[in-house]
């Protein structure tokens, strides 16, 4: 495995990612942002966090194996959440839930939180993009 996930001693351990990824592959895979699209272009929970969260995982998922790459060789991901309060953790947390039951397992690589004012469209809440490292 071409990435290794870890909590160093000084640094608090957070139950939804790592703080630390140490990769050692030798080909870089960027993923676009990933909204809550489904495959023909129509948004999937339409207000609702958790469902899009679910989706925009999902659909990172997807793009990572176009690439030959799963969750567990991402080396860090950023996630956009529109109007970002932290009374939407637990929405949050629910879709990352919801798609890790889908995909085997939690995604929990370093990853970066930003609340942001909009996105590409008025009905997308939530935006994921990673990269990964593969051999």
């Amino acid at each position: 495995m071409s990435i290794t996930l870890v909590n160093p001693a000084g640094l608090p351990e957070i139950p939804a990612y790592r703080q630390v990824s140490i990769a050692t592959g030798s080909k870089l895979v960027f993923i676009a942002g990933q909204v809550s699209w489904d495959a023909d272009g129509a948004t999937v929970g339409e207000g609702d966090l958790a469902a899009q969260v679910e989706q925009c995982y999902l659909n990172v998922a997807t793009a990572l194996a176009g690439a030959g790459a799963t969750f567990d060789d991402v080396a860090k991901m950023t996630v956009y959440v529109v109007d970002w309060t932290l009374d939407k953790l637990a929405l949050f947390l629910e879709g990352v839930d919801r798609a890790a039951a889908k995909l085997g397992g939690t995604p929990v690589p370093p990853g970066t939180l930003i609340g942001v004012a909009a996105l590409d469209v008025p009905e997308h809440l939530v935006e994921v993009e990673a990269t990964a490292v593969i051999d």
